[in-house]
């Protein structure tokens, strides 16, 4: 039994994710969120009670790929085609065009197929990764209808119901994801300030900002992930 617990924790991600995808479908993006953001809290600890329990399997390995491709694949596919779908230019457009253009959005689930797959067979991310790991981008994505339902202000609105931007937003998350980009991991040997200044320092950013600027912190806390560790690879390189 104790070799099944870090796979349940998997498939409740899996399960959250289900969820997620029939209430994306149905438009429910905000509550689609809820339940991707929950079921990245369970693929997070998944990993973490593997490794506690020493209890890690290829079997593991493979299953969290899968919940992952719905619950940061498949979902974050949807909320995109959701956007395009009641963008400007779509919507003034109308016709063949409206119902076939936002199915572009769908290139964000596409690059998390082969995202995965990869991470899967690449030895260079035991401690860290290489591209943007698709939950971060999931929560990037989804966050942004969610932003666009709860904030009113004009700017936010106009720049989250434009075509192109989000068509932009769509080519960069897809190149991201697959991106030859080291990331630093979330994962911690010790828990000595020390040897996880970045991390830490990185938490307690994200921290701030969610209390601060509360959703619209989200989108800026990955692109701020992305930057730290850029900064973080080119420092190494120096030293």
């Amino acid at each position: 039994m104790r070799k099944q617990i870090p796979n349940i924790i998997t498939l409740l991600n899996l399960f959250c994710g289900t969820i997620a995808v029939v209430l994306a479908v149905q438009g429910r993006l905000d509550w689609a969120f809820f339940f991707v953001a929950l079921g990245i809290f369970f693929d997070f600890f998944d990993g973490f009670f593997a490794r506690l329990l020493n209890v890690k399997s290829d079997l593991g390995l493979q299953l969290d790929s899968l919940a992952d491709m719905v619950t940061s694949g498949v979902v974050p596919g949807v909320g995109m085609f959701q956007l395009l779908s009641k963008s400007d230019f779509v919507t003034q457009n109308g016709g063949l065009f409206s119902e076939i253009f936002p199915y572009f959005g769908f290139l964000i689930t596409l690059a998390s197929a082969y995202r995965l797959a990869k991470f899967n067979i690449d030895i260079r991310q035991t401690t860290g990764f290489i591209g943007l790991p698709t939950p971060a981008n999931a929560l990037f994505i989804l966050s942004l209808p969610v932003i666009l339902q709860y904030h009113s202000a004009d700017l936010l609105q106009n720049v989250l119901q434009n075509t192109w931007i989000l068509v932009g937003i769509t080519l960069l998350s897809s190149y991201m994801l697959n991106a030859e980009i080291p990331l630093f991991a979330l994962k911690f040997k010790d828990y000595s300030f020390q040897n996880n200044k970045i991390k830490y320092m990185f938490l307690i950013v994200s921290v701030l900002g969610l209390l601060f600027f509360q959703l619209i912190a989200i989108p800026m806390i990955i692109v701020l992930y992305v930057i730290i560790s850029i900064f973080q690879n080119r420092c190494s390189c120096k030293l």
